[in-house]
């Protein structure tokens, strides 16, 4: 009896062994995203999210955007929309900053930076921001010279922001809030970031981590599209947020921004400088620039690396720069729900390692501009932590394109990354070098 005891001990014991391997894993494995090499020469932008299709030739067909939801078009219809040029039968203005995405996110390739600034502007009262009559963002073109917008001397915050860049922003969409939120609270207190919860507007305004956008103010790349579509092309659309609206409101889409001229602000919906019935997009060409970015792949590295750049790889967190700038992130897994419940994360975006370089969060790193979008009066010198992926394909720095040096950018740290900055100035000079070789390797 002792003995078939041993022996049945012995079964059990190698069948736990043994389960692990003989029974189908619950985690999906997770891979590193697919990058682009940041030069315009090769084809691929394209991470497998959605169909390809084949590039359009409008002698041929007209682009579809996507019909049926999100991931129902493809990546080359959806490119061609997002390069497309605005004009007034279209909706462009009155006012507006450019015509048409591309023109803005192009350097070095279709979706990535651009040098163009937007302007935001207000005035303090009682201690607290105010929006410039007519909102803070205060538009370079019109349409019309009589909706030309103009501030006056009673503004006195003012900031130029220069265009960010989207490419890889369909993995940063897929980070979860909850891998957000750990990132940000295994730092160093003095260091912390603030995490925005902002409106998703095509989920009824649910609330998610902000993270597109120099004050983290969009969570969603429909949001995020659905305001730069209005904001800064005048293209009114269910998914603008104009006044907080979401896309289930029934006046959605049909607001377009004040004029504030010269003359007072000016209600510009309708006659005489808006044309074209509002919506003036039906939504569809929103999706459609949502999911082109969110099929490019993200900025890879430089290839190869210089052995400055290997030297100063490991310098670059030993002086602090990657308490913010975090290196690494693991997006949901495929078929998790995000923005509210609009979005499953597709298979091409799930449990994938990026390396954006950001932290995705607000900083007060004294280089805040004291404009106040939506995370309240305490954010006015806050900025989100610039994810420095590609960061090699510009050479205008920091939210407001003033610094054109990785050097001189480091040296206007200040607040939450003095330390940071005193630690890169303390090393040797070949050291300093070989940190700002890295970072210009990303």
């Amino acid at each position: 009896m002792t003995k078939l005891l041993r022996i049945f001990a012995v079964l059990l014991f190698a069948t736990a062994v043994a389960l692990p391997v003989w029974m189908p894993s619950t985690v999906e494995s997770q891979t590193e995203a697919l990058t682009t090499d940041m030069d315009a020469k090769t084809d691929d932008l394209f991470n497998n999210f959605g169909a390809r299709g084949t590039p359009v030739d409008e002698c041929v067909a007209e682009p579809v955007p996507p019909q049926a939801g999100r991931g129902s078009g493809t990546f080359e219809e959806n490119k061609f929309i997002f390069s497309e040029r605005e004009t007034i039968d279209d909706g462009l203005g009155p006012t507006y900053n450019d015509t048409g995405c591309v023109e803005c996110h192009q350097s070095v390739d279709v979706g990535a930076f651009g040098q163009q600034m937007e302007f935001r502007a207000g005035h303090i009262t009682n201690g607290a921001f105010v929006d410039a009559p007519g909102g803070q963002l205060v538009h370079a073109r019109a349409t019309d010279s009589d909706a030309m917008e103009h501030i006056s001397t009673a503004e006195t915050v003012k900031s130029f922001r220069v265009v960010t860049s989207t490419l890889g922003d369909g993995f940063v969409e897929c980070i979860a809030n909850a891998t957000l939120q750990n990132n940000v609270n295994a730092q160093p207190l003095g260091q912390r970031g603030t995490l925005t919860a902002v409106p998703v507007t095509e989920a009824n305004n649910t609330l998610r981590n902000g993270r597109f956008g120099w004050k983290a103010q969009q969570a969603s790349l429909v949001s995020f599209a659905g305001d730069a579509y209005l904001n800064e092309m005048g293209i009114t659309n269910k998914f603008d947020g104009f006044g907080g609206r979401s896309s289930s409101a029934a006046d959605a889409g049909t607001h377009e921004n004040p004029c504030s001229t010269a003359d007072g602000v000016l209600n510009c919906t309708g006659a005489p400088f808006d044309p074209v019935a509002d919506p003036e997009d039906d939504g569809l060409d929103v999706i459609a620039f949502a999911d082109f970015m969110a099929a490019t792949r993200a900025p890879g590295r430089q290839n190869p690396i210089p052995a400055a750049a290997t030297r100063g790889d490991p310098l670059f967190t030993q002086i602090g720069c990657a308490v913010c700038h975090t290196r690494s992130f693991t997006t949901a897994a495929a078929g998790t729900s995000i923005n509210g419940g609009a979005f499953l994360v597709p298979a091409a975006l799930g449990n994938k390692i990026i390396h954006p370089f950001s932290d995705f969060a607000l900083h007060d790193v004294g280089t805040g501009d004291g404009i106040v979008q939506n995370a309240g009066q305490g954010s006015a010198n806050q900025m989100r932590t610039a994810p420095l992926w590609g960061i090699r394909a510009r050479n205008r720095l920091m939210h407001d394109g003033l610094n054109v040096t990785i050097f001189d950018s480091i040296q206007r740290h200040a607040g939450q990354a003095t330390a940071a900055r005193n630690n890169f100035n303390a090393l040797p000079a070949g050291s300093r070098s070989d940190v700002i070789a890295f970072v210009l390797s990303l």
